[in-house]
Order: structure tokens, then sequence, then C-alpha cells
């Protein structure tokens, strides 16, 4: 078991000199087949990474992020945001719980993080801070809501998750539903209370809107919702697959974006498509190259092996699940979402299925885990996201008002670790 470590090592000096992920798992993977096939790696490299990509679910990908793209260019989050304060308006803290519904929303027709961040939380911490709300209690509402993005299909991390694992997209769409709704109202609820203990953080609306008032913010939103009906409906109901929902998906922000909205020049969409491939592309690298890297692991049986040495310890399954999550969250917190879904699940899903727990919920506890990761420092890249569009708030601040939301998304996550049923029940319906 010398080669391994020794492949390990290379991968995290790799990492540790700046070079590009995707490049460190590539490499390391090659100089682990090299030593374990000699020169036939430079066979298995390729076929790997080609293989890997050469499926039609991951389509989706880019057009899911294209989606989410193209209506960040438009004032939709705004919409929701402003939509979700008139219901609301009578609960006390309702613009930080507003913050959480939108983002929740935004999550559904984008499926993308950072996207739900900056088109919520440019809005809705400036007004927060305008009437008198906390800074820790507007910038956390905001940053921890827009990861719900992962969770909410369609989502991102579903569709690489189901890429690595071969675990069906569409049944990992349905298995987010029941944890990302659990989420948001876990979030809500500490909103509200928290803001019953000390009301100081969040001044009570003075302001009271009508029913007619309530019914005509939802006039600029039936887009968004249409979109949602039309992409989920159409994979939920079989009358197209993930990877063709996405490109109704697309076409639909498409149409949102230039015709109801107008908010799409020449210029305009050349820089989305731009930002759309590198975003793509990116993923893509590091999930082929991933693959070279897993591909590596099983030829040496390194999953095969940790599976049989923790199974036959005298370690009780709940203990080592508990392990397995707080390692997740340990690698979260310097590792990106992406890296981490397709370096752990080749070594990890092995020894969950061993223990006799369902691929499809490790995907979700998987998700779970990174809507901690992308909120806590240093890799947290909703913290980075909220302080690009909310210059008024220094890191440090943000940073700090997330810990308590991530001890209650902490809280949701143990809920469905120990509770694997709640999370499966969905799709079991289906």
């Amino acid at each position: 078991m010398l080669e391994p470590i020794v492949v390990l090592i290379a991968l995290l000096a790799l990492i540790g000199v700046g070079l590009p992920i995707f490049l460190a798992l590539g490499l390391s993977g090659l100089l682990g087949l090299y030593m374990a096939r000699g020169s036939m790696a430079f066979f298995f490299a390729p076929s790997s990474l080609f293989g890997q990509l050469n499926s039609f679910e991951l389509i989706a990908l880019p057009l899911f992020i294209l989606m989410g793209n193209l209506l960040g260019a438009t004032p939709v989050g705004a919409s929701l945001f402003q939509a979700a304060v008139r219901w609301l308006n009578w609960l006390r803290g309702s613009l930080a719980i507003s913050s959480v519904g939108a983002s929740a929303m935004f999550g559904a027709v984008s499926g993308v993080s950072l996207a739900g961040v900056a088109a919520v939380g440019s809005i809705a911490v400036p007004q927060m801070l305008e009437r008198g709300y906390s800074r820790s209690l507007a910038a956390g509402s905001v940053v921890s809501a827009g990861a719900l993005a992962m969770l909410i299909p369609p989502s991102v991390p579903f569709i690489i998750y189901g890429a690595v694992s071969s675990v069906s997209v569409a049944d990992l769409f349905i298995g987010g539903i029941v944890p990302g709704l659990v989420l948001a109202l876990a979030l809500s609820l500490f909103i509200y209370v928290r803001v019953r203990l000390h009301p100081e953080e969040a001044p009570v609306a003075e302001q009271r809107f009508t029913w007619k008032e309530r019914f005509v913010s939802l006039a600029n939103i039936w887009h968004a919702a249409l979109l949602v009906v039309a992409v989920l409906g159409s994979i939920y109901s079989g009358l197209a697959t993930p990877s063709e929902a996405a490109g109704i998906g697309a076409l639909g922000a498409f149409l949102i974006a230039a015709v109801v909205f107008r908010a799409l020049s020449f210029r305009k969409c050349c820089e989305i498509f731009g930002v759309t491939a590198r975003i793509s592309g990116a993923i893509l690298l590091i999930i082929g190259c991933a693959k070279i890297f897993g591909d590596y692991l099983n030829m040496v049986r390194v999953p095969q092996t940790l599976t049989e040495l923790l199974t036959a310890s005298t370690l009780p399954p709940w203990a080592i699940l508990l392990a397995i999550m707080l390692l997740l969250i340990l690698l979260g917190m310097i590792v990106d979402a992406v890296s981490l879904i397709v370096v752990t699940t080749p070594v990890l899903l092995p020894l969950i299925q061993a223990l006799g727990y369902d691929p499809l919920w490790f995907g979700i506890v998987l998700v779970l885990n990174l809507e901690i990761a992308v909120v806590t420092p240093p890799v947290g890249l909703n913290l980075y996201a909220l302080r690009g569009v909310c210059p008024e708030l220094s890191i440090e601040e943000i940073i700090r008002s997330a810990l308590p939301f991530v001890a209650v998304q902490f809280l949701v996550l143990m809920l469905f670790v120990l509770f694997p049923s709640i999370s499966l029940w969905l799709p079991n319906q289906m």
C-alpha cells in the first residue's frame, strides 16, 4: 500500500504549490497508473477521461448553468424578494425571512448557489440595513440561504454526483425537495426565534400591504414560477430527461431575459455565454481528471480495502457514518464543492453501500455537507460572493454572521443522517 500513499502525497503537493485542481488530480492519477501498469497508463488515462465525459446526463450541467446566468442578468431575484416581502410582511424579521424564501425560489430556477447570493443579496442586504436590521442578521440570512440552490432542484451538485456515482439525476432532484424545504423552514424559524429573543436586531415593519398589492407582486414572478413548473414538471412526469429539461430551462430563461425583461444585448449575451463556457469547462475538466484519479484508486483497491477494514471493525455503523460526515465538513472548509464530490464519492460510496445505506441518500447528505462548505472559510465561495455585491460589509463580518446559521445547517444535516427515511420518502412515492 506504499504506492497509494505516494500518489496521495503527490496530489497534496501539487495542490499545495498552486496547481489547478484538475491538473493535480489528473497528474497524480497518471502517476499512480504509471506505477501500477507502466506505459499502459498513457492509454488508460485518456480512456478514463473520455469515458467519464461521454455522458448524455452531463449535457444538463452547462445548460442549467446557462439558465442561472441568464436569469442572473434579469431583475428576477429582486422581484422574488419583493414578492416575498409583501406576503411575509406581517412577521417580525420579515425581510430576513423573505431573503430565505426568495433564495429558495431563485435556486429552483437556477441551481447555482453564487447566482442566488448575488441576485438576492444585492437587493435584500441594503434594504435590511436601511430599515435598521443588524448587520449580522442581514448578512447571515442571505449568505446561508443562497446555498439552498445546491439542494433544491435543478441542482448542479446533484448532476455532478449522478455522473460520478451513476445514481439517477432525476431521483436525486426528487430527493432534494424535502431536505431543501426543511432547511429553508429551519433557517426561517431560526430567524423568527432570534428576532423574538433580540427585537433590536429587526425593528417591526411599519409598512403594511393590502391583499391587492400582494397579488400584484406575483405578476412580476409568474414567468419564474412557470419556468420551474416546465423544468421540474417535465422531469417528474417522465416527459423529459434532466438533460432535455435543462434545454427547456435554458430556452425559457433566454426568453424571459430577452423578451420579458429586455435585459440582453449582443454584448451581454456574449458575456453570459463566455462565463457559462468557462465555468462549465472548469467543472467538466475536474470531473474528467477526477475519474483518472478514481480509476487508479479502484485499480489498487483502495475503496475496497477501506471498506473491508471499517466493516470488520467493532465500530457501529452510526459511528463510522458520523466520522464520515465530520470528515466531509472539514474537507469542505479547504476544498471546493465540485472537487469534494468527485474525489470523495468513488472512495466513500462503496463503504456507504457496505454499511447498508442507499447511494441516493448519500448523495443528498453529501450535498447537505456542501451547504455548510460554501459558507465556511477559507474556501466558502458564498462569503466572497456576498462581499462582492455588498462592499459595505467586511469579509470578517460576513464570516461571523454565518456561524449561527451554520449551526442550524448542521442540525438539519444530522436530522437526515440519523433518519435516512425522511429524505427517501418522496423518491419512494414516485
